[in-house]
């Protein structure tokens, strides 16, 4: 039996370390993971207990396709709480995860062959997104002066139908401030190219607020999900904002490739949305983590990198080490004990000279694994 050509989608380097992590625990070793930007902690409590409270009272069935209510509601306001945006509720879509929305967003504003532009290094599952859905992912190779962020520049002569950006990025935690994005929504609307925002690590924040693509215009739209700042990872829920003239359009096509997001999760994240000191919390771990991830990888050598604005990764360029960082990644995890990824999941043209380092988990697993990262580096 034949296989399509849009199945040829290059697998996810990140899930393969992980795989190899699982291997080496099942062998009796005990790893320290700093491949996935996977939270360590799990749903909020008030989350979980709305769940069980909810599946007590009766069955969970099908939602409509734009999601609950309440939820969109309450998404919408927590716009104004934390961007003073008014938001019409109308305009949220809830979504299967952040991977759902990016197939629904790219479902409805793409045709066959178009041409959308996303910053390198960028997450790896929009090139393979893009390309199953016979879609022509363009990387556009950012630049450390730009702190890794793409520029108007880097794609003013390009036949672009769209650009997608996310702040704070995956792999370097780094952030638009609003004149930067302005700047990007305005050369998008001088292409008529349709503009995507990311907004995944929002919440996920150190020294600044992110800025919200919705806080500069309507027209565009805007991706998030609770599996980040609210821990949720596992429950597969996220959410879209899009023009209000959108609205119908991902609603159909979300009717008919997802029906609608769990029941069961949707309920959960509407409690979630209320677990502030809780999240906050998390919080306190993750910029523990980061300060010490940033004095700890510099101490075992790994010196070039941008200290992260947002998100939980340092993305670290170890050019002065080895021209190839998958087999770097390997040795680290087979003589250290810790798992890394390699920078090829993130940039297919420069990432055989980076690593990204995770510092989601808990401190004392962050400060085991820095510790085993300095003996490896001092023996090497």
């Amino acid at each position: 039996m034949r296989i399509s050509t849009r199945s040829n989608v290059d697998p996810f380097i990140v899930m393969d370390v992980m795989q190899a992590a699982s291997a080496a625990e099942a062998a009796g070793r005990h790893i320290i993971h700093m491949e996935v930007g996977q939270p360590g902690t799990g749903a909020p409590r008030g989350a979980v207990n709305a769940l069980a409270k909810a599946m007590d009272n009766g069955p969970l069935g099908y939602t409509v396709a734009l999601g609950l209510p309440a939820l969109r509601a309450r998404i919408a306001q927590m716009y104004g709480e934390w961007y003073n945006v008014d938001l019409d509720p109308a305009r949220v879509v809830i979504t299967p995860g952040s991977s759902g929305g990016f197939i629904l967003a790219f479902t409805a504003l793409f045709d066959t062959g178009d041409k959308v532009g996303i910053g390198a290094p960028g997450y790896p599952s929009y090139r393979q997104i893009l390309k199953a859905l016979a879609l022509n992912p363009i990387d556009l190779p950012t630049a450390p002066e730009n702190r890794y962020q793409p520029v108007p520049a880097d794609f003013s002569q390009m036949d672009l139908a769209g650009l997608l950006v996310a702040s704070p990025a995956n792999p370097t935690g780094t952030m638009l401030d609003r004149g930067a994005m302005g700047a990007l929504i305005d050369a998008c609307a001088d292409k008529g190219a349709s503009f995507i925002s990311d907004e995944i690590y929002h919440g996920v924040e150190y020294e600044k607020k992110a800025v919200t693509a919705l806080e500069v215009t309507d027209d565009c739209y805007v991706i998030n999900s609770l599996s980040k700042y609210f821990s949720m990872t596992g429950w597969r829920v996220g959410w879209m904002v899009v023009p209000e003239d959108h609205v119908r359009v991902v609603e159909r096509i979300a009717q008919n490739m997802f029906i609608c997001a769990p029941h069961a999760s949707q309920i959960a994240a509407l409690a979630a949305m209320e677990c502030e000191d809780e999240l906050q919390a998390n919080m306190d771990v993750y910029r523990a983590n980061r300060a010490m991830m940033l004095d700890g990888l510099k101490a075992a050598g790994f010196t070039t990198f941008a200290p992260p604005d947002g998100a939980f990764y340092v993305y670290a360029d170890v050019s002065d080490l080895t021209e190839d960082s998958r087999a770097l990644a390997s040795e680290i995890l087979d003589k250290a004990g810790v798992a890394v990824t390699p920078g090829l999941d993130f940039d297919p043209v420069r990432g055989h000279k980076t690593l990204r380092f995770s510092y989601a988990r808990s401190t004392a697993d962050i400060g085991e694994g820095l510790a085993r990262l300095q003996r490896f580096m001092a023996s090497r």
